[in-house]
């Protein structure tokens, strides 16, 4: 059985959760008028967001299982892949924080 640090698991789940939270601010800022400024992602926000809402999920909880499993291998012959996960999460903690103040500033 693999064990992983404590923090890589903390980290994953932040990033996930993060993942949420992004996709519903995307989707409310997309019915204040904003645009889908990722062109891959733009592909799957038109309708009703589900089928954009699922890919980004999926693709997001691809992404943070491969990051988990590599948690101890070397990237670019020297740094070990599980910091990466703790800057994905601070990135998309910087990434939900814009989203809420773009919300706040296109309400009020």
């Amino acid at each position: 059985m693999d064990w992983h640090a404590p923090q890589w698991f903390a980290a994953a789940v932040l990033v996930l959760i993060l993942s949420l939270v992004d996709t519903f601010l995307t989707l409310v800022l997309l019915d204040h008028g904003a645009i889908e400024i990722n062109p891959l992602m733009r592909i799957f926000v038109n309708g009703d967001g589900r089928e954009f809402a699922l890919v980004k999920l999926a693709l997001t909880a691809w992404g943070v299982a491969a990051l988990v499993v590599l948690a101890r291998v070397p990237v670019f012959s020297r740094y070990i892949a599980g910091p990466v996960l703790v800057a994905t999460a601070l990135l998309y903690l910087s990434l939900v924080g814009y989203e809420v103040w773009l919300l706040c500033w296109v309400v009020a």
